[in-house]
């Protein structure tokens, strides 16, 4: 009897040892097919270490059941101790430091949301209510963006934000960059290709124009695609085309390369923001995002800097004939791509946004890119040992999954159901607020107030006649009226802003003339001989040719920095002063935008952005205008900065960089706006312009009272 009942006893045991066993076995073969995705930091035991640190990690709970150990060691106690994360271990097992257990699952997997038998119920419908499935999604971000702004807390900010910062910074630089050039390469390039009034100021616009469309793309595509994939996209675009920019000849094929050069950085802002705010907490962001905004004006920096050593220095040129021309100014082209591709190697170091993996329902990537945000902030504060605890993140239902399609619906109809939810998603994204925000396009300014001065200086010549006399020396700004020359010789010589009007030039021989700004306007030529000039047909106005030829005209523009040096480095010296004058703003922004909130910031530095602004209808100095310019880029850039935090945290993640995206194209075509009113009424009066720029800001001002303060919110 007592034998037998001690078989029994061994029986059950047995037994039970076997069911162990095929329990460890059978979670073995789940956990390594995880583990093959796993990092070199993932490699640690989670139940080591519950002991010892439940004192310094407390345990929370959410509200759909938690997600630190406390209840995943409840779990693992109903089940006598053991963890489907875990290897299979019962207690009498030793677990060592390093062994890897698997990883964490989420509590809401793909398989109830993507249409089975059991979702709809047993097939009876083939859509689910869109409202409820609606509703369901914003409570799933809701509790997302609550225990993600605690998972940022436990991380901490340290190396890896830092690091992060760098990479992004590079990408936003490379905007800073992008914004300079044209406006620096200008002068020079209106010259080696002989552009015409209306071709310069296309030149000018169009990389607006490419920046107003690429805003509004990538932004739109990283909510779709992901911030750090659309970010190497764009910034892969940037540089090709700018490379291709610096070589080619052609006006237009330069305007189609820097068209599409602009498209590509276009993407820069709103991506950059959105995905570096993703890896702030709650009391670091405002401050963070506007240190992020130092390297836009590194950028400034780096083009006024790069400008300055190079293009007035054409002997850094070659040419291939006279159809082949790489001036300097080409040089300057190339070498401003360089944060470009620097961003884009270091992005290849980084990994993409946490947050946008959870909203996208990809669980595992999220949850390692925050393990290993954690441990490397850990290692380098000396704590090493510390475990990440965070066992189930909350994921969000995808917008496509809450359409069920069925197994029997054709491919193309489930493409067509994808593409018109993305199109739903996109079409709900723009309901954005509008704050204008403006600025004055400081040196045309300069340069106006600079063609005021050297035209005050113009010497008029009025009915006078030359015979039989040899010009060969420079004629620089004079204007010749109702003259008559007989038999003259114009050999050798430069004109620079030459006007001859209502003139007659007989038997006159012009050998070897170099131009700027000089044209023949009602004048008549009489057995006149031109060999080897570029006076082109443009240059003669209502002009009457008889009897008169030319001969070996140069091919393409002469480029001469001679000319315009001593203005080149003006313009490169303002800029670079106007970009460093906002260091301070940037400083005291940072400083203050977690301390008195980002309307008070933005609201703030419009007014007094505003007064500073109207005060410029007084300078009538060059010295005088560039003080008032340092004054208002400094006081200027603090609205900037708050505009751009409130944007990242008015809008939820799924939203956010298309959102950005297309107010930051509206800016694009304020700044079109801007800067075409500006050139129209620059020549007339500077008065027009600077009021409109003031009332812009005064309004803005006003505007940011009506937008809901967003410091001390999680970020949705």
């Amino acid at each position: 009897m007592e034998d037998g009942y001690q078989n029994r006893t061994a029986f059950i045991k047995g037994a039970k040892d076997i069911a162990k066993e095929v329990k460890r076995q059978a979670s073995k073969k789940v956990g390594r097919s995880v583990d093959r995705v796993s990092d070199e930091y993932s490699r640690r035991s989670y139940s080591r270490f519950e002991e010892d640190d439940d004192d310094d990690y407390p345990t929370q709970a959410s509200q759909d059941g938690g997600y630190y150990r406390e209840d995943s060691q409840a779990a693992n106690e109903d089940e006598g101790g053991h963890s489907d994360s875990t290897e299979g271990h019962d207690e009498d097992d030793e677990i060592y430091e390093g062994e890897y257990q698997g990883i964490p699952r989420a509590d809401s997997g793909k398989g109830s949301l993507a249409g089975g038998p059991g979702t709809i119920g047993d097939g009876a419908q083939q859509f689910r209510d869109i409202g409820a499935s609606e509703a369901e999604r914003r409570k799933d971000q809701e509790e997302l963006a609550q225990q993600y702004e605690t998972i940022l807390q436990e991380c901490g900010h340290g190396k890896f934000q830092w690091s992060l910062y760098f990479v992004l910074g590079l990408a936003l630089m490379a905007d800073g960059v992008e914004i300079f050039v044209v406006g620096f390469v200008l002068p020079s390039a209106e010259k080696d290709m002989c552009l015409s009034e209306p071709n310069k100021s296309m030149l000018g616009l169009i990389v607006y124009f490419g920046m107003m469309v690429g805003a509004f793309l990538w932004g739109a595509l990283a909510d779709r695609i992901g911030r750090r994939q659309s970010l190497l996209i764009s910034l892969s675009i940037n540089s090709v085309f700018s490379f291709f920019s610096s070589f080619v000849q052609g006006y237009s094929t330069f305007l189609f390369c820097r068209l599409l050069s602009g498209v590509g950085i276009g993407g820069s802002i709103p991506i950059v923001f959105s995905y570096y705010s993703e890896f702030l907490s709650q009391e670091k962001r405002g401050e963070h995002l506007s240190w992020l905004c130092m390297f836009w004006m590194m950028g400034g920096i780096y083009a006024s800097a790069m400008a300055w050593a190079i293009i007035p220095h054409y002997g850094w040129s070659f040419q291939m004939g006279s159809a082949y021309q790489f001036h300097s100014w080409r040089v300057f082209v190339l070498v401003c791509a360089f944060p470009s591709v620097a961003a884009i190697a270091a992005l290849n170091a980084v990994p993409e946004s946490p947050r946008f993996y959870l909203e996208n329902g990809k669980h595992d990537e999220g949850w390692m890119i925050l393990k290993q945000v954690h441990d490397t902030n850990m290692r380098a504060k000396g704590y090493p040992e510390k475990v990440f605890s965070v066992t189930t993140i909350k994921t969000v239902k995808q917008v496509d999954e809450l359409v069920d399609t069925g197994t029997d619906t054709p491919v193309w109809q489930r493409y067509r159901l994808k593409i018109m939810s993305l199109s739903h998603q996109i079409r709900n994204n723009i309901h954005v607020f509008q704050l204008l925000r403006s600025d004055v396009w400081f040196p045309d300014m300069i340069k106006y107030i600079q063609k005021q001065e050297y035209d005050s200086k113009t010497k008029t010549f009025t009915k006078e006649r030359v015979e039989h006399v040899t010009f060969n020396f420079t004629l620089e700004n004079q204007v010749h009226r109702q003259g008559h020359y007989f038999n003259d010789k114009f050999l050798n010589l430069k004109m620079k802003s030459m006007v001859f009007e209502d003139s007659v030039f007989e038997e006159c021989y012009f050998e070897d003339i170099t131009s700027t700004h000089t044209f023949f306007r009602n004048c008549t030529f009489v057995a006149s001989l031109f060999y080897n000039t570029d006076l082109f047909k443009y240059r003669f106005v209502d002009c009457k040719l008889l009897n008169s030829s030319f001969i070996h005209n140069k091919e393409g523009c002469i480029l001469d920095f001679s000319d315009d040096f001593n203005n080149a480095y003006m313009i490169y010296f303002v800029n670079f002063l106007g970009t460093l004058a906002v260091l301070p703003g940037n400083i005291v922004s940072a400083l203050l935008m977690d301390k008195i909130g980002r309307l008070r910031m933005l609201a703030g530095s419009s007014i007094i952005s505003c007064v500073s602004c109207f005060f410029l209808m007084f300078g009538n100095s060059e010295s005088g205008m560039i003080a008032l310019l340092c004054l208002f880029g400094g006081i200027s850039i603090a609205s900037w900065n708050a505009l751009d935090v409130i944007t990242v945290e008015l809008y939820p993640s799924d939203k956010r960089t298309t959102a950005f995206g297309f107010l930051n194209a509206l800016c694009k075509v304020a700044a079109v706006l801007g800067i075409s009113i500006f050139q129209s009424f620059v020549g007339i009066t500077k008065a027009v312009p600077i009021i409109f720029a003031a009332g812009a800001l005064a309004a803005g001002s006003f505007l940011a009272t009506k937008l809901p303060e967003t410091r001390g919110q999680v970020l949705q």
